[in-house]
């Protein structure tokens, strides 16, 4: 299959929009988005389609499907999904770490192809502006005194947000009690009101909220610090080793033709280089992540591995 996309891949280089466009046919393609509205996923997949039709010279419809942790809208892709080319899916870093937490009714790795890698991005740990946790050391503290204390919103079960927490409850070895709600910006009305301690949310919604002075950064889930906010420490700064950060990218139905998948690969690595998706990745604190369908496959298939082995050692638990 990788030598087909690279044979297909360099034959497509050479065509013209024109030429790229009748791969598809007279249908618009549409891209699933399994995320709810007003989040990261939208918003990213929105730009992403934008600057993509403009390069394939064809439509892109945003068909937005959330729920079971982006699940949804994966599941019918992988199942349901012609694979002729004109359904692609916008995922994240939660279909990686699904097939180790959640039971599914598709494999990722057999029922989808990796298309290209757009960007990850880190998570923020906030709490309110008014909570007495001024720093890292402040929340452990507090959770170790009391295992009821520190209560943690995330966008639904498997998300990235309530990952980033759970992760972050089996480095530290604190107790922590994990609140789902329909989407992030769901949780930061209790969150601001005190009404739930905390919240680890992607940068780009999450720096906003810091900005406009109504949360407060603890830390940052990514190695190294944001030049973004550079007063605010890594958690690996007080625990080695942790590290979490939400990535995007594509993928189609297993059996899209390789010319169709190599097209969307090299639409999505033209759309990563315009000014408009430089300029809003950087807005996003975005990290680069390999494009190439090749090896993103193997950057996916890695992050599999991780959360498998964090299952098997027993520091993260399926959720059933």
């Amino acid at each position: 299959m990788n030598r087909r996309r690279f044979i297909a891949g360099a034959a497509l280089a050479a065509m013209s929009s024109a030429t790229r466009a009748q791969i598809f046919g007279p249908r618009p393609i549409t891209m699933i988005v399994p995320y709810a509205p007003g989040g990261t996923g939208e918003i990213l997949g929105r730009l992403m389609a934008e600057e993509m039709e403009k390069i394939l010279g064809h439509n892109i419809i945003v068909d937005l499907r959330p729920g079971a942790g982006g699940n949804i809208g994966a599941e019918y892709v992988a199942k349901s999904a012609k694979p002729d080319g004109h359904t692609f899916l916008l995922a994240a870093s939660s279909l990686a770490t699904s097939v180790s937490l959640m039971n599914l009714r598709f494999d990722p790795r057999k029922d989808l192809a990796p298309v290209a890698g757009i960007a990850a991005i880190p998570n923020l740990l906030v709490v309110s502006a008014k909570s007495p946790y001024k720093t890292l050391v402040d929340l452990v503290n507090a959770g170790r005194r009391d295992p009821k204390a520190l209560t943690y919103g995330s966008s639904g079960p498997g998300t990235g947000s309530h990952l980033a927490g759970a992760l972050f409850s089996a480095v530290a070895n604190v107790p922590m009690t994990h609140v789902p709600y329909k989407g992030s910006g769901a949780v930061y009305p209790d969150l601001i009101a005190g009404r739930i301690a905390m919240l680890f949310d992607v940068m780009g919604s999450a720096l906003s909220q810091v900005q406009g002075g109504r949360v407060r950064a603890l830390a940052i889930t990514s190695s190294r610090r944001s030049p973004a906010l550079r007063e605010v420490p890594t958690i690996a700064e007080s625990y080695p080793g942790y590290e979490f950060v939400t990535w995007f990218g594509f993928f189609a139905p297993a059996a899209t033709p390789p010319e169709a998948i190599a097209n969307l690969e090299q639409a999505t690595a033209a759309a990563l280089k315009t000014p408009a998706m430089k300029e809003r990745l950087e807005q996003l604190v975005a990290e680069p992540i390999p494009v190439p369908a090749r090896e993103f496959e193997k950057y996916f298939e890695k992050d599999v591995e991780r959360w498998a082995s964090l299952v098997r050692a027993g520091k993260i638990q399926r959720i059933e």
